[in-house]
């Protein structure tokens, strides 16, 4: 449920300016106004699984974006029953919409490459739960390298050549000269990378997955003292969700999707940074920028 100082499950993604939306729990369009997030550019939605409180955001979402004008297609990324549950929906408050939902099944038994542009890739995986879940691991594709500009002076480098040369290529003169890559050319700055796990149990297998991502988000609902609760309901407790972001070795846990139970989450934190120093709770509108 939500807390008056926590909202449901919602993480906008920013991309160079594109935006990717993971899950979408009831108040997220409120959130998104309240954090300036630019609904123009949102054309990609991705849901974990079909509880309400990663979904119930979807419909109100989707109504203010016809409001709105949009014209863009929206592709939503989901189990296959979301389409008839928001089907039977729009049938009831709308004579039609101005612009078109465009509904990517799940594959909810096996990792699978759901969307792919120049800059990035997201894949799904399978997580451990009551009902079919998937996580989400998002990966930048490996950047160009930067070509130096005092060397396209030096070696009068035609444009042609350049991207080229940013691929990998030597480079060679009107003589007949190779010049190595390595010298006219500086190496890219890392890909980055970003995993979303909620709602699941522990489970070892996710591991291969989201190996060294650069920033992980996974679900801690319980405390240590509740993980049997934990194991009941195919949730995690912090440590376990320490003890996942440690065998994939990543750079930095974000946990949430804490129960209303707990009025003060720092115990959690501490049980998850026993095992995991580079951990933070995640908190409503909190900005987490991965660094080059």
């Amino acid at each position: 449920m939500p807390a008056s100082n926590r909202n449901l499950p919602a993480h906008l993604l920013n991309v160079d300016e594109r935006f990717f939306l993971i899950d979408c729990g009831e108040g997220t369009q409120l959130q998104l106004r309240k954090y300036k997030a630019k609904f123009s550019r949102l054309d990609h939605i991705f849901i974990t699984h079909l509880h309400g409180d990663h979904t119930f955001g979807l419909p109100g979402l989707i109504s203010s974006f016809n409001l709105l004008g949009r014209k863009n297609d929206l592709h939503i990324y989901a189990n296959a029953d979301l389409e008839k549950i928001l089907n039977q929906f729009l049938s009831h408050f709308f004579t039609r919409l101005d612009f078109s939902i465009v509904y990517h099944p799940l594959n909810v038994s096996a990792p699978e490459l759901l969307y792919e542009n120049k800059k990035i890739t997201v894949h799904s995986f399978p997580l451990k739960h009551r009902v079919p879940t998937c996580g989400f691991v998002f990966r930048e594709k490996p950047r160009l390298r930067y070509i130096r500009k005092d060397m396209i002076d030096y070696y009068k480098i035609p444009v042609k050549e350049i991207v080229n040369i940013k691929n990998g290529d030597d480079f060679m003169t009107e003589q007949g000269l190779v010049i190595s890559n390595a010298l006219i050319t500086n190496d890219p700055e890392p890909a980055k990378s970003y995993a979303f796990c909620s709602d699941t149990g522990y489970t070892e297998k996710i591991v291969s997955y989201i190996k060294e991502v650069d920033l992980l988000y996974h679900e801690a609902t319980y405390s240590d003292e509740d993980i049997e609760r934990a194991k009941k309901h195919f949730h995690s407790s912090a440590s376990e969700a320490a003890a996942i972001a440690k065998l994939a070795n990543v750079g930095r846990l974000i946990i949430g999707h804490f129960s209303a139970r707990y009025k003060d989450i720092a115990p959690l934190v501490e049980q998850a940074r026993k095992i995991f120093p580079n951990t933070d709770a995640a908190e409503d509108g909190m900005v987490i920028t991965i660094q080059d």
